[in-house]
């Protein structure tokens, strides 16, 4: 399996990447980090909203001076919140996102969420307004990569009909259980990388009955097995944990393949371990 997946525009970001949600704002975030960039994670998932960065940041550059691992050879990715919404806050929220993260670039920065007509009566507008304000920064060199997150086909189509550049990136919620066919066939078709946030179901998924008995087969935990599946699949699994061993454990997932039988069984389960967020019906 590659290491890393070719971008639209032809950047590559690694397939598997480190997510930072719910990781507290202090040392343990920063020590985290720095664990799964020594153990071999070159992809770090960041969010103005999870407010963290500045201990996200703090572990990237130290990293970078204790390891001699070269800034290119790191991919990050960060977000803008829904309050940031619009050109003007868009390109302050990012200002502050790279001054947080200690960075001069970023990989990619990503919408958080759309707008939704649930909540907006211009919500196109808004969503055309914030990706202008991506565009800019895109071609001013400061992000790399421009994308989104938690966009359904309608938030994509809508998007596509004034964007100059298209969105290279999709990060929505993916896990056994809830394999979102819909956008991601829509994703594969116009060549947008799918990024999978919440790949073991925060969690819920690892009591699992069908895939506890498929971990067993291969000797493997019902985590590896989830993140496996999600690679397998063409996404980018964003695992999270604090624990230094299920950090090694996540990334331990490239000395196995899981069987065409099983995947089937896999992408076939009814739904389960979602979060039942919905793009069109939050109030955040």
């Amino acid at each position: 399996m590659k290491s890393l997946i070719t971008l639209l525009n032809g950047k590559t970001i690694p397939v598997i990447g480190f997510g930072t949600w719910q990781a507290p704002n202090g040392q343990i975030t920063a020590d985290a980090v720095k664990t799964a960039l020594q153990t071999g994670y070159r992809h770090v998932d960041a969010a103005a909203v999870y407010g963290n960065e500045t201990f996200v940041g703090k572990a990237i550059k130290e990293y970078i001076s204790e390891s001699g691992v070269s800034r290119k050879d790191l991919f990050v990715t960060s977000k803008v919140w829904n309050t940031e919404r619009g050109y003007d806050k868009t390109i302050a929220a990012f200002h502050k996102t790279l001054k947080d993260l200690q960075l001069e670039y970023l990989d990619l920065y990503l919408i958080h969420w759309p707008a939704s007509y649930s909540q907006f009566k211009n919500w196109e507008e808004i969503n055309q307004d914030t990706w202008r304000a991506f565009e800019t920064l895109y071609s001013e060199g400061l992000v790399k990569s421009i994308g989104v997150s938690n966009f359904y086909v309608s938030h994509l189509e809508s998007l596509f009909k004034n964007a100059q550049v298209q969105p290279m990136v999709n990060q929505i919620e993916i896990h056994p259980g809830q394999n979102q066919k819909e956008v991601t066939d829509f994703c594969r078709q116009h060549q947008i990388a799918v990024e999978a946030w919440s790949p073991l179901g925060t969690g819920r998924l690892l009591q699992n009955e069908i895939l506890a008995e498929i971990a067993s087969r291969y000797g493997k935990s019902v985590a590896q097995i989830c993140i496996r599946w999600s690679l397998q699949n063409g996404w980018i699994p964003l695992p999270k944990s604090i624990t230094p061993e299920r950090i090694k454990q996540n990334f331990d997932v490239f000395d196995f393949e899981i069987s065409k039988d099983d995947m089937d069984i896999i992408n076939n389960m009814p739904y389960c371990g979602g979060s039942g967020l919905h793009p069109d019906k939050i109030d955040f």
